[in-house]
């Protein structure tokens, strides 16, 4: 019985952090994309929707995947521990996650003012990235 409860507070647990940090994240990270698509509000939009269904995807995947990761829990204390160190190695992936979309974004802002900064007659397309 012991097996069962850790298992559904770990479950419990995880998708209501998955949920509460995926939507604040969807909430902030507006303002930032569309600094990061240069004002494109639409196509920064379009992305975040793009971003927060992959996250869930992901980390929904990665929750319920990592549910027979470790040992089994014989007493309430190993249950504590063992839920415990699944619920870090879920925020682990879900910092992780937002650090690398970050670090992405910020690319795509630098690459697009140099774009953007371009005279035009250079040969270069409005559409090169360059890294």
């Amino acid at each position: 019985m012991i097996i069962l409860w850790s298992h559904i507070v770990y479950l419990v647990i995880s998708i209501v952090v998955t949920v509460v940090v995926g939507q604040t994240l969807y909430r902030n990270g507006r303002v930032f994309l569309v600094d990061a698509f240069l004002g494109n509000e639409s196509l920064a939009d379009s992305v975040n929707r793009l971003l927060l269904a992959g996250y869930y995807l992901l980390n929904v995947g990665f929750v319920s995947s990592a549910l027979r990761l470790g040992a089994r829990p014989h007493t309430v204390e190993s249950a504590v521990e063992i839920v415990s160190a699944k619920l870090g190695l879920v925020l682990i992936v879900l910092g992780t996650i937002h650090l690398c979309n970050v670090y992405a974004f910020s690319r795509f802002r630098r690459a697009g003012m140099r774009n953007q900064a371009l005279p035009y007659g250079t040969g270069e397309s409005d559409y090169t990235v360059r890294a």
